[in-house]
């Protein structure tokens, strides 16, 4: 059967790959970002004609409030909060402390309870999957900021599933590790230039505490997303994609 997911962070990465699986298997994708042009890159890979675009910062309720109206009454049957920004931050005058937790944790906060009312028109199960990231069990230095908005949406996650399992709303979490992106491409750069060594070198180092020596695609990221949004059983749970570089009990 085929459902209407909503997608934040959708222009890149992940998130594109995750409306891309979606469209293969025949749903409809509402891909929610800010950036136009991006927007319309995803929305052209995508199989099928059924799909649409609002522009919306999830840091802006106003924004988030608008799109919610354009979209109307329209059932949703899951929310995919993958909108997200990583890197560096440090303590002093440009600190990226706010803008960090504002998009990764408030913006996840704000993109839910905006389309809650959506969801609620949906029937049967019905889900939320919240992109984390293994960085919500592991430290790195000068990540202070995404670290704990990672952790932090863990802790969300954990109080809607609780909170909305008389409603059948089934809400998770997936934790990646390192994946092929740009914004990991971008961190990858970031640490090189810290520690005085070229990207490709410092690719070896964190490689060196991943078994399986490699970082995920983000296809693979999306089948675990498509599953969780299949399944009737699995909520409250952190589930971690990372090539074994963390491997919980």
């Amino acid at each position: 059967m085929a459902n209407t997911y909503i997608i934040s962070g959708p222009g890149s990465g992940i998130g594109r790959a995750v409306a891309q699986n979606l469209a293969l298997g025949g749903h409809q994708c509402i891909l929610l970002g800010r950036s136009v042009d991006a927007l319309i890159q995803t929305l052209s890979s995508l199989k099928g004609t059924n799909h649409r675009i609002l522009v919306a910062d999830v840091r802006d309720i106003d924004s988030l409030e608008n799109a919610a109206t354009e979209l109307g009454n329209i059932a949703l049957n899951g929310l995919l909060a993958n909108a997200g920004i990583g890197g560096e931050n440090y303590w002093g005058e440009a600190d990226r402390w706010d803008d960090i937790i504002d998009t990764n944790l408030t913006g996840t906060y704000n993109f839910v309870n905006t389309f809650l009312p959506n969801l609620r028109r949906a029937e049967g199960i019905k889900h939320i999957v919240i992109t984390s990231s293994i960085l919500a069990r592991l430290g790195v230095a000068n990540y202070s900021a995404y670290c704990a908005s990672k952790a932090g949406l863990l802790g969300l996650m954990r109080s809607w599933a609780v909170q909305y399992a008389p409603e059948e709303i089934l809400v998770n979490a997936i934790c990646p590790g390192w994946v092929d992106t740009e914004m990991s491409q971008t961190g990858l750069q970031g640490i090189a230039d810290n520690i005085g060594v070229t990207k490709d070198e410092f690719y070896d180092i964190a490689m060196q505490s991943v078994p399986l020596r490699r970082m995920s695609q983000p296809d693979e990221i999306a089948a675990l997303a498509a599953y969780l949004l299949s399944q009737r059983s699995i909520t409250g749970q952190a589930l971690d994609i990372n090539c074994g570089a963390v491997m919980n009990s």
